[in-house]
């Protein structure tokens, strides 16, 4: 009766989980799976409609700062991508020099600051995928190790970029400041990123790439029609960027990334960051060139970044929020947060586990945020239910290292994962923009050295406790954090 009791609550998850891999969307599937658990509170555990009702609304009031960040952040990718904030950071990549040895290498750093500068790891791939393809073309280098790099540095900024949608709403499921999560998980993330790098400048040594550099390069001389036609359908905003790197873009454009980078590292709040970006990148366009009025601005950037996200991030979190807050409720993800207890050791196992369960949720839905989405709750109880803190500062550096599994094992681990909706929108970007070679979801994988390393070293350093050599990624250690579990033991032996 228990199995039964537990699997009834359980199944708003397999509802919502179900719809998304169906092909429903978000903003569909998370209404629904909402109504379910309500039913399910009201059958199984004999809830009142009005106790329900609670639950929800609590837990959305918890999201209400991600709400507006996000409302922000796409408000400042617009501002980035219209006044060639991009385009000034793919210009200084390709003024270091290409050749066929080091195009994936600079190809995987420049999209890795792109997609921080936009939030965008599908809009930095389509802005890209044109430029590192063709001049590897013409350098000879290697076509694949290209899109592999280009498709790793791409995720770079979903997994630790400020106005990132999947960095903020993996931190609002999770409870933490966005600045928070970046300064804890900004050297292993970096770290990441220069050792994807020597992999890749590595690989295409052993290669035998050539090391000649070229000079001069068009970038819609070797895009079709039908190209850019896919590009406008699938990705508009990366045409704007091909333009401006296309006719050029003053080099001081890229100052609005730098400030909004420095003034996270520093510390200051999530708001002040995001609007020193939105300010600088608009002052610094009127000089350049690349800004219009104060209207103009108000029109085609604040108001289409506030209503681009209320189309439908917002309203999708809003009822995901009220979903978990109504499993909750209820208790929904007890007894998987007893199986994980019951395999764990120590917290850094049972933290590890919640990373490994991010990664099966991801390959099983077959799309990040609706991992994030719904896994993020359940490794959040998990943790909850069987980690004791010593205080707050601790908990939260818990809450912190899970809302980072639930972004990058989301982002990263769709790079390794062949059915992923990534490859697929990846595949067709090259597929359109460098139809030289037929690339596959596989070929997208096999040199992918940046998810790779990114999942690989983020599981090993959990469950290892390894994290403490890397500064400020450290979780707390034990007696500050322990399992309930082996405190009751040690409680009994005494």
């Amino acid at each position: 009766m228990g199995f039964i009791k537990g699997f009834l609550k359980f199944l708003p998850v397999f509802v919502l989980a179900g719809l998304m891999i169906s092909g429903q969307d978000a903003m569909i599937a998370a209404p629904l799976a909402f109504v379910c658990a309500v039913v399910v509170a009201m059958i199984v555990e004999k809830k009142k409609w009005q106790e329900c009702l609670d639950a929800a609304m609590g837990s959305v009031k918890n999201i209400l700062v991600a709400l507006f960040i996000l409302m922000l952040a796409y408000t400042m990718a617009n501002c980035f991508m219209g006044y060639g904030v991009g385009a000034a950071i793919v210009n200084i990549a390709l003024k270091l020099g290409v050749t066929a040895k080091t195009v994936a290498a600079i190809g995987l750093v420049c999209t890795g600051v792109l997609s921080v500068a936009t939030g965008t790891s599908w809009g930095t791939f389509a802005a890209c995928a044109p430029i590192f393809l063709w001049l590897s073309h013409i350098v000879g280098g290697d076509p694949y190790l290209t899109v592999c790099a280009i498709a790793g540095g791409s995720c770079f900024g979903d997994n630790i970029g400020l106005i990132s949608d999947t960095t903020i709403v993996s931190s609002g499921i999770q409870g933490v400041q966005v600045v928070d999560r970046i300064r804890h998980q900004g050297v292993w993330s970096v770290s990441c990123l220069i050792l994807a790098a020597i992999a890749f400048f590595v690989a295409g040594g052993l290669m035998g790439l050539s090391g000649e550099s070229v000079e001069g390069f068009d970038i819609y001389a070797n895009l079709s029609e039908d190209a850019i036609a896919y590009i406008q359908e699938n990705k508009a905003v990366a045409l704007d960027l091909l333009t401006q790197v296309d006719q050029g873009v003053a080099l001081y454009m890229a100052i609005p990334l730098v400030l909004v980078i420095v003034l996270a590292i520093m510390g200051f709040n999530t708001f002040a960051c995001i609007g020193s970006g939105i300010v600088s990148s608009y002052i610094l366009g009127r000089f350049a060139g690349t800004a219009g009025t104060v209207q103009e601005f108000l029109d085609d950037f604040m108001y289409s970044g506030i209503e681009e996200a209320g189309s439908w991030v917002i309203p999708m979190m809003m009822w995901v929020a009220a979903f978990g807050g109504v499993m909750q409720l209820m208790d929904s993800f007890q007894p998987l947060a007893k199986l994980i207890a019951k395999i764990s050791f120590r917290v850094r196992h049972l933290l590890g586990w919640n990373a490994v369960l991010c990664l099966l949720g991801n390959a099983a839905l077959s799309d990040e945020m609706a991992q994030i989405v719904t896994i993020g709750p359940v490794i959040k109880q998990v943790t909850d239910d069987n980690v004791y803190c010593a205080n707050e500062k601790a908990r939260y550096k818990l809450s912190l290292r899970n809302a980072t599994f639930g972004d990058a094992m989301g982002v990263f681990g769709s790079q390794l994962i062949p059915w992923h909706v990534y490859l697929g929108f990846y595949v067709g970007i090259a597929a359109a923009v460098y139809p030289v070679v037929a690339i596959t979801q596989l070929d997208i994988i096999k040199f992918n050295f940046m998810a790779m390393i990114a999942v690989a070293s983020l599981l090993i350093l959990t469950f290892t406790g390894l994290d403490r050599i890397v500064p400020l990624f450290a979780m707390p250690r034990e007696p500050e954090v322990q399992l309930k579990k082996n405190m009751k033991t040690e409680e009994a032996s005494a």
